[in-house]
């Protein structure tokens, strides 16, 4: 379970930015360089990851929401 508070959520923001900013890059990278399909697979690899972090965040928000009502 992480810590809370609005430190955690700042640093949530930054990290998901920091994801789409990396992905954004490789994206226009490869594009210009004539790889479309490999920038088509790092967005959507990125796409996932940011998916993939979200859920976490959405079952820690489900088990503190659970532990709140004694379920």
């Amino acid at each position: 379970m992480s810590h809370g508070g609005i430190g955690m959520d700042v640093d949530f923001i930054f990290k998901i930015a920091a994801i789409g900013i990396v992905v954004a890059v490789l994206n226009q990278l490869l594009i210009r360089s004539g790889r479309e399909e490999q920038a088509l697979m790092t967005t959507l690899a990125g796409l996932v990851v940011v998916l993939m972090i979200l859920v976490r965040r959405i079952s820690d928000l489900f088990e503190l929401i659970k532990s709140l009502f004694r379920f």
